[in-house]
């Protein structure tokens, strides 16, 4: 659930809004400054002046949309204006960018005559490659796409007419493929005459629909040839029938297509339809019928919603930021309906595919294959962002609406590697971690952060939080911050019925390690060890600590009661540092002082075996100031014989090193220089000599740099438990804990 408060926090804190302008070039002596503006600019100003097609070269237009809006049809609100549209115009801006590499800028028009409306954006079309007009009431909205797909030479999407139409389509493709029918044989029913579901039914009748076998329902029943309440674009889909409700029109018919509100359709309505009916209600937030009263109608029923929680969710994100990458990829002039049929293909070709491991492992392990319950690839599997915008280009090259040539293979090449897997990544672990939800204990129930991520974690179905303290206390602090926690455990060690279990299992764990009776008991009164001894007991699956505690005492306490697992001789941890383009482990950025070779190997290989399990191939850097034997010292030394160690015990592993950080993370620098090193690519798992080196990197990172570090995590432990660092965000508490559940 999101609360309004989490949501205006959200938007509010630190730089307001979601979006920002960036610079793509360095811009800091008086010479780059003269470069960037004058009389830097005036060279390729002169380039544009002689040749406008040079503005693709030589500026941003090329990546740059505009996503347009006056405000009158914002989800859910209505017409609330232009400016109460911008934290929406924002959010599809922030969409375009992290899916799909789009520049947005966001127009929110005080407008709304369509004759003024079109002019601003006839005026203002050499700034931007391509348009995406959004959440203008019908049949406005309509008129104005008409109006500037006439005038205007770059593309125009109109992402509520066809956003959802395309993935609709790509199902329902996918759907007759299971049942056996063809798109001209199927009957039709479409519940919603809006904007939505004309855009849903112009794509049916392209792809083979035939018209007479479509019907159209509103709230006033069937769109019919003698109603006069309809605009010219209903009147297209009137058709002359008896049958004048919806509950009449879908006898014997074989496909129900919902873009109208929830609860509208019933079990009955689907049981006199036609064999193997097909249902899509993707009204949201609640559907026409819910996913499980449709499959309980009738087993022989394919359905799908608009929720991300089912089977088949027809959502939006699976086309507009693709389609609207192919078209500025090509330079088109327009979006053809050939080019939304081609985006439609390829998603339901995509689905008929092998799933990759990958994708598999971020939705915990489930297995797909193609069927009633997989008519569409997941959002997170990253093929859709290859094959959907490289199917969108090549067509509208084939209709001839693009300027800018390319050849498909290559042009797959760049866009896999366009994206990265850097931010990515934290969406994948999220996904896997929902899988398989933990009890994990925090063992600072009063602490605000803490109680905040906790929500998050709750909210997002990742964990149920163990609080210990004062359990008036904690309710006290919750009610004072508005949060809303119900179904969390509150524990106070004082009052627990396992207190004195525990006092006993610890002391028989420490008696010969100078811990009396009474000290035992003393102990169990600590949240950190009465946390611990919960984990270590089975009644808490995982363990966070130490927000506002001393890292060292805390991990002192976890090796007293938890320990290293059977094997291990020392615990390390790891920082999994998200970046911009990719996903790069630390170790050990947090716990040994001075390893010794051997310990620095056993670090390696425990750093390599979690990447692993966090999806992540491994290819291993052991760090030092020396690049390969350049500097005979001993700290280089002692690298040198941790690399032949982990060799001799794993080596099947990618490792290098001795090397220093540029070696490691800079190809160029090792097929010059080093043309013997057997890294594949650049590493993604840097081992640290020594925890100065290590602790100093990961934090110049954090705080100078692009990077999102995550951890430190604990690596080796016998059971799964965790110390936050002094001042650690509600985010960074949420990213532990996530990482920490896949971690496992």
């Amino acid at each position: 659930m999101i609360r309004k408060q989490d949501s205006l926090d959200y938007h509010s804190k630190g730089r307001p809004g979601k979006i920002g302008v960036s610079a793509t070039k360095s811009c800091i002596t008086p010479r780059e400054i003269r470069l960037a503006y004058l009389p830097g600019a005036t060279f390729p100003a002169e380039e544009i002046a002689q040749d406008p097609a040079e503005v693709f070269r030589y500026t941003s237009r090329g990546n740059l949309v505009g996503v347009v809006t006056d405000g009158s049809a914002v989800p859910g609100m209505g017409n609330v204006g232009p400016r109460a549209a911008k934290p929406v115009q924002e959010g599809i801006a922030i969409l375009l960018k992290r899916l799909a590499d789009i520049d947005v800028y966001g127009l929110e028009l005080n407008q709304t005559d369509v004759d003024g409306f079109v002019e601003t954006m006839r005026l203002l079309e050499p700034t931007f490659g391509a348009l995406n007009l959004k959440d203008i009431q019908a049949p406005q909205g309509l008129q104005i796409y008409d109006r500037l797909r006439e005038i205007i030479e770059i593309p125009i999407f109109h992402e509520n007419l066809y956003g959802t139409a395309v993935v609709a389509l790509a199902a329902l493709i996918n759907a007759l493929e299971l049942v056996d029918k063809q798109m001209d044989e199927v009957r039709v029913v479409i519940c919603g005459a809006g904007t939505v579901g004309i855009g849903c039914a112009r794509l049916l009748l392209k792809q083979g629909v035939l018209p007479e076998n479509l019907l159209m329902y509103d709230v006033d029943g069937l769109i019919h040839t003698d109603r006069q309440d309809l605009h010219q674009y209903q009147q297209v889909f009137a058709r002359s029938s008896p049958l004048e409700n919806l509950a009449d029109g879908l006898v014997g018919a074989d496909v129900f297509l919902g873009a109208s509100s929830g609860g509208i359709l019933n079990m009955e309505m689907i049981r006199s339809m036609a064999r193997f009916p097909i249902i899509f209600a993707m009204a949201t937030p609640e559907p026409e019928i819910s996913y499980e009263e449709a499959r309980a109608s009738r087993q022989d029923a394919i359905v799908a919603t608009a929720l991300d929680m089912h089977p088949n969710a027809i959502v939006d994100l699976l086309s507009f930021p693709y389609i609207i990458r192919g078209a500025l990829d090509v330079q088109a002039t327009s979006i053809t309906e050939g080019m939304f049929l081609a985006a439609a293909r390829s998603l339901a070709e995509l689905a008929r595919e092998d799933v990759p491991e990958e994708v598999e492992r971020a939705y915990g392990g489930q297995r797909f294959s193609f069927g009633a319950e997989y008519l569409l690839p997941k959002p997170l599997d990253p093929r859709i962002f290859v094959r959907q915008s490289a199917a969108v280009a090549e067509q509208a090259i084939a209709e001839g609406v693009a300027n800018k040539p390319l050849a498909r293979q290559e042009y797959e090449g760049r866009l896999s590697v366009r994206l990265g897997t850097g931010r990515e990544k934290m969406r994948e672990l999220l996904m896997r971690a929902r899988q398989d939800p933990r009890q994990v204990v925090f063992t600072e129930g009063t602490n605000e952060t803490i109680l905040r991520a906790c929500s998050q974690l709750m909210d997002e179905g990742i964990a149920s939080p163990i609080l210990l303290g004062n359990e008036a206390e904690i309710q006290q602090k919750i009610d004072s911050l508005g949060l809303d926690l119900g179904g969390a455990k509150f524990i106070d060690p004082l009052r627990s019925l396992h207190l004195e279990e525990y006092c006993e299992e610890y002391f028989q764990m420490r008696q010969r390690h100078g811990v009396i009776r009474a000290l035992a008991g003393d102990r169990m009164r600590q949240p950190d060890c009465f946390g611990a001894m919960m984990v270590h007991s089975g009644h808490a699956d995982m363990m966070i600590a130490g927000s506002s505690t001393h890292f060292t005492d805390t991990l002192l306490t976890l090796l007293e009661i938890i320990g290293p697992a059977e094997g291990v001789s020392r615990v390390s941890s790891h920082h999994l540092v998200l970046m911009p383009k990719e996903v790069v482990l630390l170790a050990d950025c947090a716990v040994n002082i001075d390893p010794t070779a051997q310990q620095l190997a056993e670090i390696a290989l425990q750093a390599a075996t979690t990447a692993r399990s966090l999806g992540v191939q491994p290819r291993v850097a052991m760090l030092s100031f020396s690049n390969f034997g350049s500097t005979s010292h001993p700290y280089a030394q002692k690298v040198q014989r941790a690399v032949e160690i982990v060799k001799a015990q794993a080596p099947e592993l990618e490792i290098e090193g001795e090397m220093q950080l540029a070696t490691a993370r800079h190809s160029r620098l090792r097929h010059e220089f080093f043309p013997f090193s057997s890294l594949t690519g650049d590493a993604n798992v840097l081992v640290f000599p020594d925890l100065q080196s290590g602790n100093l990197t990961m934090q110049s990172l954090q705080h100078m740099g692009e990077a999102i570090p995550i951890g430190p995590l604990l690596m080796g432990t016998r059971l799964p438990v965790h110390i936050l660092q002094y001042g650690e965000t509600v985010q960074g508490v949420v990213n532990l804990t996530t990482v920490g559940v896949v971690q496992g």
